[in-house]
Formats: structure tokens, C-alpha cells, sequence
């Protein structure tokens, strides 16, 4: 038999491994078992959105954008957007909640367990899980390196990229050490996860199981190598496809999970419940249930009304073993469906062997050497094509061009989060599902589309706002000199400068960039800033002092605010550990919350036509000499409707991880209550000390948000617990009037926009909260709070 190289081996398995979903593996097909709710991601060349089947109903679910793979556990599924940024889950009202977003750092192979959720981080292979009911699941060792993982109940484990080792964690250890310390030394080419037991492929092709066997859900079939292919794992039953024809067996669980139904019928891949499965057919890509906890006649099924389900997920690379037929009418855009490769039938060395031991094998036919010869040759042709497909995406990402459906994600002044950090959800206190959470759809209107205010540049510079030569700001910056630096961000560095006149200002150069993209960027925010800023004029606003156009270079120049910006007294090191700082006391911070709130009050009801902000946050609040907040940096501004509370527009999402409303940046969405959700992360940065994103300290797994962090507290009366230790404990009365700025906060956050109140209530709240503080009498609760929802 001709001897097929292990590098080859390893090569294919890494990049293309089986399709297979046990109770919370990636696929394009799960379950959420306690509520028997059947999920797919819809074929379609518009986009890949998500379908459900519940009690005979099918539910379209929002956002409706692309997905590339899901997974279900036991009251809540998930969803990796296409690309791998984004993770998304929903609960049994279908209510959808970011878990994770990260434009740089991609994840893939989604796993869920009963209420846990894992991913691997693509470019480091580390895994990061995030919890869901009551308690916090751990993540493993950053040394840990996986090629793929699936989840249990109360346990996830993975194949070790460095040995091919199973290596298991959770918060059940005694199910993960025994699953473990059962495989060994085996080395697996596939794994899947049910209640308490694991199935996968060995790398010599054997089908192998372990955990618990309560119910012969360990007694696989006698079976050779390759035989088998997908697999699904329930509570105490398992499934698996014949790789040579697709049917299913299935095996454990009393013998009830066999179904007349499955006869003579391929099925591309297959999914299980805690005591029922699922299999999409080859036919026509539909889906038929089975089993004692589907139906009580246990040999008949049932075929669901979802739309017709992708078959594999949809990718933009290259496909070594070429495509599933027909994939382009599947997948959104030039994604394509890659056919999942046929395995190698020779063994690796000796020392890679693992067990079950290889049966007896006859002297090779002539028919057989053949077959391994094409197999070899179809292999290196494979290799070679992905090959060309890297470099293809290496060109791509070089030249730019894959680039452009990206969101823009903007960071002003605030540093750039990279790695984990971007994580904009996760690890918070409480469920995945908060009470805040609790529309169960929401819906997209449409309007007309807002559009900057643009014109000729006769009238986009009014008389307002000097005209500067380049010359006249390097001399008030001593030639743009790094001691003059005050600030940095996406636009370009923020100088310190001294004009002829002897007026302190800021100076902001943008980026001298040669590329087209960062040029028109520039352009945009340079032309947005001055149409603005020339026409607004309040106390609570940054004021633009001019601006200098000269050939590709872009600067703006404002009055200096000499405190700086309220992220900096919050965050930076410098002064953080200044215990003595003027924002140490409670009336100080509320005064400055009281003043960034009157600001954003001018835009949304004074300014005309109103103005939507698009990235309130900390770093864009600036506080003068006298330590008055003022709201600063309008480079992603837009006019907004007539109304202030009444239009819906869709817009493409911009802003800033962290402070971005989740109903604009998941449906597009976008109305002036985006700026109220951005303020009210702001409260909560003031009430708690912690950053929009930031790592809990001796706790396990990924960042969470503050607002993760701090909503349950104060919903659970806790408020205490969360507030800043370096302003200390409110006195009687400032008691009362930190209260109510915590409950206001939660409500700035709520989910859904017209949930969230108006910039007038806001700024009624405040100054009631500031009052407060010099008086002693009255008393507040969540109850007392003035607010008027759309």
C-alpha cells in the first residue's frame, strides 16, 4: 500500500476538519435542547441569517446579516458572524446580546454547553469562554493551544494543536479529568462533546468515546478506519454518519434513538438534543428530528418547515478538496462551501499510533493501489490549491481590497484595545441574558438617510473660524515638536500650541497618510468637524478656533482645555494614583457627568437639525481651567431626523468598542438614543472607576464591559460594591444622589432604544442628583426617576 507522508496527514486535518455537532459543537445546524428549538443558517446569496423551529412555529431571528457557524446549549444558542469578529447570542425569546467583538482578532469553532460558551481565538489557537448562568467558566492556560474544542454539560474539551492530546477543563472536573485521563495518549483527529461523554476520531480513523457509559452511550460499533464520519452526542446516546453512504447510527441511550425515518437516507450532517437528533439530508438540504425526546413513536420523524439550510460553512478561502456543488447559490456574497477532504487510509508511525489498534488488512489489490495513488496526487494538488489560496489572501490583505465591507470602528484620543480586550461583553456579573435584555424582537424602521453637511468650500469654512497657514501652526508648536504631543488617535496627533496672539490651543494634525482609504477618512472627519463645530456655540462644546487646508494637509485648531480629558483623571496611571485629584469626590463627578449631558442635550434639541454625536466617551469629554466638561471631537457626527425620538435611520456602524449601542452597531440602527447609551457607559466609568473594557482582577477568562460589570450590582441593590474606592464611601446625602445617577445609568443602557431616556430627562436627573449633594433632605429609589420613553 503506498505510504502517504504524516505532514500531509496533519496538513489536511488542521485545515479542513469534519462538520460535526454534538450538544455544542460549531456547525451550521444546533439545537437549543430544554425548549427543543431547531436553529439553521439559511442558504442564500443575500445573506446567511439565521432561521428557528419551535412548537411548530419558524422565527426569523435579527440581526439578519451573515453567520458562519452556530451553536446551541440548554436555553440559549450562538452565532459567529462570518469573518469570526463577532459573537452573538440569543435566549429563548429570541432577544440577541454581543457577547464579542473584535474586528483584528477573529474566533472560530464556537462551542455551548449547557451555559457556557467557548471559542478558539484564530490567531493564537487559545481558547476563551465566557459564562452563562450563575457562575464564571474558566478558560484554560494561555499555553494551551487547540485546533478544536466542544462543550458538555459543565465541560468543554479540545485537541491539542502540539501532541493531538484531549485535553479537558470546566467547572464539572470530575466529568472533564475523567474524560482526560480515559484518551490518554490518543491522539485524535476530531472530537465531540455530549452530557457527559465524548466521541471523536482517532488519527488512524478509528471511532473511540469516553466519559461516562450509563447508558451504552460508549459501546460504539465495530467499525474501520474512516468509517465514520460526523458525529452527534446527546446526554446518553450517540450518532454518527457512514462516510461511504451518510446514513446515520446510532447507539447507547436503551437502543431508542434508531428511527425508520433515517433509513436510506444520506444526511450531510447531524445534531443532537439531550435526548433527541437532528440530521440535515443530502437530498434537498432539509431537516428531520427524531428520537424519545422528539417524538413518543420512536420510529418516525419529523421534517421541520425551516428554509432550506447551508450545507457546510461558507468561506472566502480557497478549497483544497474542491467545492460542495452548487455552494455559490448558497453563500452570501463570493463566499464559497468547501467539500470536506477524504481521508488518508494509511497509519502514522508507530509512535503516533493510537488505539484502538488497527485491524488485520489483506494484501493490497491492484484496485486499492490505484485508489491510494489518485488519493496521494488529489492530496498534494490540494495542498498546492491552499497554497494559493494563503497567498491569494496575503495579496488581499496587502492590497486592501477585502477591506472595504468592514464597520468602522473609530478611537478618537481613547488608545487602540487590541488582542482580548476588545471583548465587549462576556465575563460581567450575571446571566448572558440580563433583565435589561428583554425585547424579544427589535424592529427596523426605515427612514431617510441622514447626510453630512457638506458644501463648497466658500461656505464649509465661515468667517467664524480663522483660515491658518501650515507655517503659523509648526511655530506654535515648535515645528509639531514631541514635547508639544498631548494626544493621539485614528484623525492623527493632538499638539499643544501657542499662536501669535498669545491664545493656548489644541491643534489636531491629521495623519499624512498616501493612501486613498486613510485620505478620504481624514477628509471626512476634517470636513464633518468644521461643518459643525462653525455652526454650534454652547459652553458644553469644545469651540473650534480654525482650521488649515494646504495640499493633503488637514489640521484643526481649538481652544486648549487645560485638565485635559476626563479618561485620562479616570485611567491613566499618572493620575490615578493621584488620590488628592479635584474628580475624587462624588459632586465633582456628577458636575462633570451634569455638564457633558447639557451638551448633548444642545445637540439633540437645540441644534438645528439635531445632531447625533456617534462616539460619546470619556476621552471626548475635555474639562477647561475651571474643570468644566465640555464635549469635543465630531468627526463621526451626522444631522439626525426632525424629530429627536421618532425616526429610525440605517447607517453603517462607527464608533467606539465599548461605548457603541448595541441595537446600532447589531441592526444598524441609529437614532440620538445611541449618544444616550455612549453617556451612560460614561456613568458607569464614573461611578465604578473602570474602563468601558477592562480584565476583573483575580478572576479567570476574557475582559468584560463595565456595564456587564456594574448593571446587576445596582439592579441587585449592591450599588456599594461597585463604586470607586479612591473618591470613598458617599456621605448621607450624596448617598441619595449617587443612587440615582446609578439607576439613571441603567436605564441609559437598556437594550432597545426607545427604552433608554431622553437627554431632557437626563439632564433633569442630574441637576436633581448635584442638588442633592448640598442638600440632605428627600430620598430616592429607582422609582422616583423622571423618565419619558418613546
Amino acid at each position: 500500500m503506498t505510504r502517504i507522508p504524516l505532514s500531509v496527514i496533519f496538513f489536511v486535518a488542521f485545515v479542513f476538519p469534519y462538520v460535526s455537532d454534538g450538544l455544542g459543537s460549531a456547525s451550521t445546524l444546533t439545537i437549543s435542547y430544554s425548549s427543543k428549538t431547531v436553529c439553521g443558517i439559511i442558504a442564500s446569496n443575500s445573506s446567511q441569517r439565521i432561521e428557528c423551529y419551535r412548537g411548530g412555529q419558524t422565527f426569523s431571528i435579527l440581526p439578519n446579516v451573515s453567520f458562519e457557524v452556530i451553536s446551541g446549549g440548554e436555553n440559549f444558542f450562538c452565532g459567529l458572524k462570518s469573518g469570526g469578529s463577532v459573537l452573538l447570542c440569543w435566549n429563548t425569546s429570541f432577544q440577541p446580546k454581543r457577547v464579542y467583538y473584535n474586528n483584528s482578532v477573529m474566533l472560530r469553532d464556537l462551542t455551548v454547553g449547557d451555559d457556557q460558551v467557548c471559542a478558539v481565538v484564530d490567531k493564537t489557537e487559545t481558547a476563551m469562554c465566557w459564562r452563562g448562568v450563575g457562575y464564571r467558566f474558566p478558560s484554560p492556560s494561555m499555553d494551551q493551544k487547540f485546533l478544536s474544542i466542544t462543550s458538555g454539560r459543565g465541560f468543554a474539551c479540545g485537541i491539542l494543536s502540539s501532541s493531538r492530546k484531549v485535553w479537558c477543563w470546566g467547572t464539572n472536573n470530575e466529568t472533564a479529568f475523567e474524560i482526560q485521563n480515559q484518551f490518554g495518549n490518543i491522539s485524535m483527529y476530531s472530537l465531540v462533546a455530549g452530557g457527559s461523554h465524548v466521541c471523536g476520531l482517532s488519527i488512524t480513523g478509528f471511532l473511540v468515546c469516553k466519559g461516562k457509559n450509563d447508558s451504552g452511550q460508549l459501546e460504539v460499533p465495530e467499525n474501520s478506519s474512516f468509517e465514520f464520519s460526523r458525529l452527534a452526542l446527546g446526554f446518553n446516546h450517540s450518532c454518527a454518519t457512514r462516510s461511504s453512504s451518510g446514513s446515520v447510527v446510532c447507539w447507547g441511550g436503551g437502543g431508542e434513538f434508531s428511527s425508520n425515518v433515517t433509513n436510506d437516507v444520506s444526511f450531510q450532517l447531524i445534531v443532537a438534543g439531550s435526548d433527541f437528533t437532528c440530521g440535515l439530508q443530502s437530498r434537498n438540504l432539509s431537516v428531520i428530528c427524531w428520537g424519545p425526546g422528539w417524538s413518543t413513536n420512536v420510529s418516525s420523524g419529523t421534517y421541520l418547515p425551516l428554509s432550506m439550510i447551508v450545507p457546510g460553512p461558507c468561506t472566502q478561502n480557497s478549497c483544497s478538496c474542491g467545492q460542495y456543488p452548487g455552494s455559490s447559490g448558497y453563500c452570501a456574497g463570493s463566499a464559497i462551501i468547501c467539500e470536506t477532504c477524504l481521508q488518508p487510509q494509511s497509519s502514522p508511525p508507530p509512535e503516533m499510533a493510537s488505539s484502538p489498534p488497527s485491524p488485520p488488512t489483506a494484501s493490497p489489490s491492484p484496485s486499492s493501489k490505484a485508489r491510494d495513488r489518485r488519493l496521494l496526487a488529489f492530496m498534494i494538488v490540494g495542498s498546492i490549491g491552499c497554497f494559493t489560496g494563503v497567498c491569494t489572501i496575503v495579496y488581499c490583505l496587502w492590497t486592501g481590497v477585502c477591506c472595504c465591507r468592514r464597520k468602522k470602528i473609530h478611537n478618537s484620543v481613547q488608545p487602540t484595545i487590541n488582542g482580548s480586550n476588545a471583548n465587549a461583553g462576556g465575563t460581567g456579573s450575571g446571566d448572558l441574558f440580563t433583565p435589561l435584555s428583554r425585547s424579544s424582537t427589535i424592529r427596523r424602521q426605515s427612514s431617510r438617510a441622514m447626510k453630512r453637511q457638506r458644501s463648497g468650500t466658500s461656505s464649509k469654512h465661515p468667517d467664524r473660524a480663522d483660515e491658518f497657514s501650515l507655517a503659523e501652526l509648526a511655530v506654535a508648536t515648535d515645528n509639531f515638536s514631541l514635547e508639544n504631543k498631548i494626544g493621539a488617535g485614528s484623525f492623527g496627533i493632538v499638539y499643544k500650541g501657542k499662536l501669535a496672539d498669545g491664545r493656548e490651543v489644541a491643534i489636531k494634525r491629521g495623519e499624512t497618510s498616501t493612501k486613498a482609504k486613510k485620505f478620504q477618512e481624514k477628509e471626512t472627519a476634517f470636513e464633518s468637524e468644521i461643518a459643525f463645530l462653525s455652526r454650534l456655540h454652547h459652553k458644553h462644546l469644545v469651540r473650534l478656533v480654525g482650521f488649515c487646508e494646504e495640499m493633503d494637509e488637514r489640521l484643526l485648531v481649538y481652544e486648549f482645555m487645560k485638565n485635559g480629558a476626563l479618561y485620562d483623571h479616570l485611567h491613566s496611571k499618572t493620575n490615578v494614583e493621584k488620590n488628592s485629584s479635584l474628580l475624587n469626590s462624588w459632586k465633582m463627578r456628577i458636575k462633570i457627568s451634569l455638564d457633558a449631558a447639557r451638551g448633548i442635550e444642545y445637540l439633540h434639541n437645540y441644534a438645528v437639525p439635531p445632531i447625533i454625536h456617534r462616539d460619546i466617551k470619556s476621552s471626548n469629554i475635555l474639562l477647561d481651567e475651571n474643570w468644566m466638561a465640555r464635549v469635543s471631537d465630531f468627526g463621526l457626527s451626522l444631522m439626525g431626523p426632525g424629530s429627536p425620538t421618532g425616526q429610525y435611520m440605517s447607517m453603517r456602524a462607527a464608533g467606539t468598542v465599548g461605548y457603541m449601542d448595541p441595537e446600532y452597531y447589531g441592526l444598524n440602527v441609529l437614532t440620538v438614543k445611541s449618544d444616550v447609551y455612549g453617556l451612560g457607559v460614561v456613568l458607569m466609568e464614573l461611578l465604578t472607576g473602570k474602563r468601558a473594557i477592562f480584565k476583573v482582577e483575580g478572576e479567570g477568562g476574557g475582559p468584560t464591559s463595565v456595564v456587564e460589570y456594574a448593571v446587576p450590582k445596582i439592579m441587585a441593590g449592591e450599588l456599594e460594591s461597585i463604586l470607586d474606592m479612591r473618591v470613598g464611601p458617599p456621605a448621607a446625602h450624596e448617598t441619595e444622589a449617587v443612587e440615582l445617577v446609578a439607576y439613571m445609568a441603567v436605564h441609559c443602557v437598556n437594550l432597545e432604544g426607545k427604552e433608554r431616556p431622553t437627554m431632557a430627562d437626563i439632564v433633569a436627573n442630574l441637576e436633581r442628583a448635584l442638588s442633592l449633594c448640598d442638600d440632605s433632605h428627600g430620598s430616592i429609589s429607582s422609582a422616583t426617576i423622571s423618565i419619558v420613553s418613546d
